[in-house]
C-alpha cells in the first residue's frame, strides 16, 4: 500500500486493535475504554483533514466514514490520492501516478475500525495515556516489533471527539494529521465508497458540489 494511504489507514486502526484494558492502570484503562466507545459509536460522519509529512509538505482532504464497513479518504489537488472502502475491499488510487490497487478490507487495520464491533485483543500495544489541556492522548505501538512505529491519537472531551493523530514510522520520521471536527451527516450513497478507473474523475466534482 502506498505510504500516505497506509498512514491514514493505520492511524484509525491501531487504537481499535489494542490489547485488553487490564494491561493499563485503571485510570488509563477507563480513558481508553471511553475512546473506544466513542469510536464504536461513530456512524456517518465527515471531516476535513490536514496532513504534514516528514519533509514538512502539507496536504488537505476530506474524510467520510459510514460504519460499519465504509470509508473515503479524498485528497485535494494537487494530490491525486483517493482511498475508499466499500465494506469488503479497500481501493487505493493515485491519478497523478496512474496507480490503482485493491486490498481485502479484513486484511487492513481499517477493517478492525470499520467492523460492526470493535475488538480490543489484537494488533497493537497501548504504551501511554496522557492527559492534555483539551482531553487526552493515547499512544500505541505495533506489536510486531519495537522498530515498526508508533501512533499517538488525540482526543478532546466536552464533547468527546477525535482531533488528529501523529505517526512515527520505523525510520523515526513523523507525520501529523489534524481533523477539523467530525460532523454527523446523513448516510451517504454506497457509490461514494466505490471507485473504478473509469468513474473516479467524475465522482469528485459531484462530491464537492454536494458537501461544500
Amino acid at each position: 500500500m502506498p505510504r500516505l494511504a497506509a498512514l491514514l489507514v493505520l492511524a484509525l486502526g491501531l487504537l481499535a486493535a489494542s490489547p485488553a484494558l487490564a494491561t493499563l492502570p485503571p485510570a488509563d484503562a477507563a480513558l481508553e475504554a471511553k475512546a473506544v466507545a466513542y469510536l464504536q459509536g461513530l456512524a456517518s460522519v465527515r471531516t476535513r483533514f490536514e496532513q504534514i509529512d516528514p519533509r514538512g509538505d502539507v496536504a488537505h482532504g476530506m474524510l467520510y466514514l459510514a460504519r460499519p464497513g465504509r470509508a473515503r479518504f479524498q485528497y485535494a489537488p494537487p494530490s491525486g490520492l483517493l482511498i475508499t472502502s466499500d465494506g469488503k475491499t479497500v481501493t487505493v488510487s493515485d491519478s497523478r501516478r496512474g496507480t490503482f490497487h485493491h486490498y481485502p478490507l479484513r486484511s487492513t487495520p481499517l477493517g478492525v475500525f470499520l467492523a460492526e464491533r470493535i475488538r480490543l485483543d489484537r494488533g497493537a500495544k497501548v504504551t501511554a495515556v496522557t492527559p492534555t489541556a483539551a482531553g487526552f492522548d493515547i499512544t500505541a505501538r505495533d506489536v510486531r516489533g519495537e522498530g515498526r512505529g508508533q501512533i499517538t491519537l488525540d482526543f478532546a472531551e466536552h464533547p468527546m471527539r477525535l482531533t488528529g493523530w501523529s505517526i512515527v514510522d520505523a525510520t523515526r520520521k513523523l507525520t501529523r494529521v489534524e481533523l477539523s471536527g467530525l460532523e454527523p451527516i446523513p448516510t451517504p450513497p454506497a457509490s461514494l465508497f466505490v471507485q473504478t478507473r473509469s468513474r473516479r474523475r467524475r465522482a469528485e466534482p459531484m462530491l464537492r458540489d454536494r458537501h461544500n
